[in-house]
């Protein structure tokens, strides 16, 4: 194996040599990548201020927050017998106060001064017939039972919302894709390239008994290193760009439905994981295509 000083030198005379093409590259990576992060951070988005309304469920039966059990396992028991129901879920006064911290989480002094015992508990409906006007009819119903205080019904803007996203983050990641695709070939390029212009270095570093690691390595090594450079700038734009996006959402008090559209620290680590990974990825496929290909070792 090269000795370390070896490795590094080489790598950046590599990246030096061909510079144009190396920041052609690592702009696409930083481009694509950009793309993959922001629509993962989208739907991660949506999926959580829409968390209540996935399953298919269309409609929640709010129990009052002092409602003795007897009151609850009669609307539970109410909602498994019923046949137009497909099934239901049940969250109690905990379970309710861990999604109102998540939902709330960018209000910090809203959290502080609720507590579980607030909440109310609830069921998570999801009928069997999904047309509103039957969806509709079915809730009202148990609005008059006792121990219930309201019955909340799935919107036709949250369900919009939802589809937006879902074909939103499938379209970034088609052209992410492909991006990608180009930044793998940028980087394929570089690389050959690189070896072109050391050819005759290569030619005796053979014929003196060098390894096939050896003289891979530096060349394997640029192609990480510029995806991986395209990876940090991607990760640093979207951790900028953050704040900003978060300011320009409508007010929670005019449009309840951003209230939620909050991530979490451990699924922004997760993103940014990923989109890191992705980077080093593109940039190893390119180089290992490239010295496997176009290096005769």
């Amino acid at each position: 194996m090269p000795k370390i000083d070896y490795v590094v030198r080489e790598t950046t005379s590599n990246l030096a040599r061909n510079f144009t093409i190396t920041l052609a590259s690592i702009m696409t990576v930083v481009v694509s990548l950009s793309l993959v992060g922001a629509s993962l951070m989208l739907r991660q988005g949506v999926q959580n201020a829409t968390k209540r309304w996935q399953g298919g469920i269309e409609f929640v039966v709010f129990m009052k927050a002092d409602a003795p059990p007897e009151q609850i396992e009669a609307v539970g028991k109410s909602l498994d017998e019923n046949p137009e129901i497909e099934r239901k879920a049940y969250f109690d006064q905990n379970a309710s106060y861990e999604e109102f911290k998540q939902l709330f989480a960018q209000t910090p002094e809203m959290v502080s001064s609720v507590t579980a015992k607030d909440l109310p508990p609830s069921f998570r409906v999801v009928p069997v017939d999904k047309d509103a006007k039957v969806v509709e009819d079915l809730g009202k119903e148990y609005r008059t039972k006792p121990g219930v205080k309201d019955v909340a019904f799935a919107s036709a803007t949250i369900r919009a919302v939802q589809e937006l996203s879902q074909r939103f983050t499938v379209g970034i990641f088609f052209i992410a894709a492909f991006l990608l695709a180009a930044a793998i070939l940028l980087v394929l390029n570089t690389i050959r390239m690189a070896m072109f212009a050391r050819r005759r270095e290569i030619e005796v570093m053979k014929l003196v008994g060098a390894t096939n690691w050896f003289i891979r390595v530096p060349f394997m090594l640029e192609g990480l290193v510029q995806g991986l450079i395209g990876a940090v700038v991607a990760i640093t734009s979207l951790v900028v760009f953050k704040p900003f996006f978060e300011r320009w959402l409508p007010n929670p008090q005019d449009f309840p439905l951003v209230s939620g559209f909050v991530l979490s620290g451990s699924e922004l680590a997760l993103i940014y994981i990923l989109m890191g990974i992705t980077g080093c990825a593109v940039g190893a496929i390119g180089a290992g295509i490239a010295v496997t290909r176009f290096l005769d070792v």
